[in-house]
């Protein structure tokens, strides 16, 4: 407690005082409760360590960092209590050793957060006296990007302007920072380029821009593969196929298999007698 709770635990005892006739023992055990209770602001002990570390692997030594022997540390019955529902860490109360008591994923634990810390609190029994601490759990590369959809449709007509752009499937990542969504890249391809953009909530994602005219009397679709990268090292990367389908446009116009057709016909021939075919054909 700072100093603020040392007066709220002395203004209650001096009341219960006020009430009952000798209540002097009850304030002086509150006062000395006071006195022995407290909980420092200048020592806060601090660790780092990399998730999926595997059970049991050393955090810190307590002993060492707070200069009392191991001695000391097992004599004032040091022990350590997680804040929260769950007990991650483990002290040995004969080395000083802090160790985790599992394998500590910082995806569950600080969803789609930058920073991760687990809070823990060093209590002593005699004197009694609490220490903060604070363990900073640091993200590993352990997930890919990952496209919700493996396969992406895009109906596209073949009159597009040059410079039409048309958003893609985002990747999700789960890590954070430098080992989080980075970069995306597209397959060789000769009608369309990639602009990355970033979106209202900071997240990444990617437009096709159309650089060269599309044909669909060439090509009636076009098959792109989408990959996205971290940037962990080594990275790690997740794709998506794009199927480009291509939409008819009535820019062709039907021809006749010749210029010109001549014929003949006996001036005799009956009605309904076959003249000459004629065949067009429209690319359309």
């Amino acid at each position: 407690m700072g100093a603020a709770g040392k007066g709220r635990l002395w203004r209650r005892g001096t009341a219960s005082g006020r009430r009952s006739g000798g209540g002097g023992e009850r304030q002086v055990l509150l006062w000395l409760v006071c006195v022995c209770v407290w909980e420092s602001g200048a020592e806060t002990l601090r660790y780092s360590v990399a998730e999926e570390m595997a059970r049991d692997s050393l955090v810190g030594n307590v002993a060492q960092d707070l200069g009392l022997s191991p001695s000391q540390l097992a004599a004032r019955k040091a022990r350590v209590v997680s804040e929260g529902s769950e007990q991650h860490f483990r002290l040995d109360p004969h080395s000083g050793v802090l160790t985790v008591t599992e394998t500590l994923d910082r995806e569950r634990i600080c969803p789609h957060s930058e920073s991760c810390a687990l809070l823990f609190k060093l209590f002593f029994e005699n004197p009694v006296q609490l220490i903060r601490g604070e363990v900073e759990v640091r993200d590993v590369n352990d997930h890919s990007p990952v496209f919700r959809k493996r396969g992406v449709d895009l109906r596209i007509p073949e009159l597009a302007s040059l410079g039409s752009r048309y958003p893609l499937e985002r990747a999700q990542d789960e890590d954070v920072g430098i080992n989080g969504l980075q970069n995306y890249s597209l397959s060789p391809n000769s009608h369309f380029s990639l602009a990355l953009e970033k979106g209202k909530d900071g997240g990444k994602y990617a437009e096709l821009v159309l650089q060269k005219p599309l044909d669909r009397e060439e090509h009636r679709e076009l098959h792109l593969v989408l990959t996205a990268t971290d940037g962990g090292s080594p990275p790690r990367s997740g794709t998506a196929q794009v199927r480009v389908v291509v939409l008819d446009a009535n820019d062709n116009m039907p021809v006749f298999s010749r210029e010109v057709y001549e014929v003949r016909v006996a001036e005799n021939s009956p009605p309904g007698q076959l003249v000459v075919r004629v065949s067009a054909v429209d690319p359309d």
